[in-house]
């Protein structure tokens, strides 16, 4: 049985559990829940601990590699370039539609009161974020430490970048021990992340206690909704790609639909791009007539550094959370939370969903000051949006080769 499949069934127990105590009015049996309520905060504080490191040297090295993959060559650079538009492009599309469909079809609020009541009483204490003229002179960090230490994100995210470009035009002889530190830091954090994540069925279950106890059914209602919410923005993202490739690329819908859907088949069914490789580089070539020379460098680089659905639904996660607690999201907080989903996406390029969810949705909650003690019940269902996240990922790497490929001289996708 899968990590993520214990998780769905540990919420999915601790909900039933909860929901019973509840319905039984012992309390006995309620004041026992409560004793070990503490174990579930206990673990979402051990995962929010490795936050910080983590992100900051996965940024480090992985910038640094990105820097070195471009200066390769023109059509990598290019490529680049590309997955950075279309990555901004859907985080501004989520930071403005999701408070908007939210707002047209908002969470029942008596669901919502039971998905919050499970969360600890220190999640309704939101920060308040500094005016925009003071945001924006805050996003060059005076001192990187303080703002780690403060959990100031967006500041330690520039300073992460900055430093990783940076270490990318030193001498190689200076620049590998360097990176070989920081990748040191990745490997040990992964560990400990690891370590953290192999206990996720019980955090799960003792946090979805709480809410089962305090919340009942409404909880779950509440959940249903969410997954709706990110799977159509994830829908959504995927269809999208179409007129891209039929417009910026010139390939016919229908031949660019049937060169991408076994590709989807098996990003649908593996929840993984790099399974899909194999895939794609074949019918690139025989149903897109994209030569092995441009897919042997747009594609692979697609796989490991470009998710173009992860900023979008990362913020609209933390638009959601927000939602629930009745955060009010002004442009400051939408423009800090686009930014750093975009910029730490770098940083989460091949690792598992589990330990990309918390990497990811963390930094921007604490840019957009938003509570994170939901992340971990949204994370027991994330298996479901995933699902959709991948497909989505395999069809904008196809389309980024396409858009490539006629700018390199090298394809005929404009054929119908």
């Amino acid at each position: 049985m899968t990590l993520s499949t214990r998780v769905v069934l540990s919420l999915l127990a601790g909900l039933a559990v909860g929901v019973a105590i509840a319905a039984i009015d012992n309390p006995t049996l309620e004041k026992l829940a409560h004793v070990i309520e503490p174990v579930g905060t206990l673990w979402l504080n051990a995962l929010r601990m490795t936050v910080i490191p983590l992100v900051v040297a996965l940024l480090i090295t992985g910038v640094a590699s990105a820097s070195e993959t471009a200066s390769t060559g023109r059509l990598a650079a290019r490529a680049l370039l590309l997955f950075m538009l279309f990555m901004t492009v859907g985080a501004i599309l989520s930071a403005l539609l999701m408070p908007a469909v939210l707002s047209w079809w908002p969470v029942a609020a008596d669901a919502a009161a039971a998905l919050r009541s499970g969360a600890s009483k220190a999640a309704t204490l939101v920060p308040e974020l500094p005016p925009l003229r003071d945001f924006f002179a805050s996003i060059i960090p005076a001192n990187p430490f303080a703002a780690a230490t403060q959990g100031e994100m967006l500041p330690l995210v520039v300073f992460a970048l900055l430093f990783g470009f940076a270490a990318a035009r030193i001498a190689i002889a200076r620049r590998e021990p360097l990176l070989g530190f920081f990748q040191s830091v990745v490997d040990t954090m992964f560990v400990l992340v690891h370590w953290v994540l192999q206990l996720a069925p019980i955090g799960v279950f003792v946090l979805a206690l709480g809410v089962g106890i305090r919340g009942g059914v409404g909880a779950a209602g509440a959940l249903v909704h969410y997954l709706v919410l990110l799977c159509g923005l994830a829908i959504l993202i995927t269809l999208l790609q179409y007129p891209v490739a039929v417009f910026a690329a010139r390939v016919a819908p229908g031949r660019f639909a049937r060169a991408i859907a076994p590709a989807q088949v098996v990003a649908f069914s593996t929840q993984s791009s790099l399974a899909s490789l194999p895939a794609m580089i074949e019918r690139a070539k025989s149903h897109l007539g994209i030569p092995t020379r441009v897919t042997g460098i747009v594609l692979p680089l697609a796989v490991s550094l470009f998710r173009v659905t992860s900023p979008p639904m990362n913020i609209a996660i933390v638009i959601f959370v927000a939602h629930i607690y009745g955060v009010p999201l002004d442009a400051t907080r939408l423009a800090a939370g686009a930014a750093v989903a975009v910029l730490t996406n770098f940083a989460v390029v091949g690792l598992p969903s589990q330990i990309t969810f918390f990497t990811t949705t963390v930094p921007i909650s604490m840019a957009m000051g938003v509570p994170v003690e939901l992340l971990p019940l949204l994370l027991a269902v994330e298996v479901i949006p995933d699902i959709f996240r991948t497909v989505g990922n395999v069809t904008a790497d196809m389309t980024v080769t396409a858009v490539l490929a006629p700018r390199s001289g090298s394809s005929d996708t404009h054929q119908t």
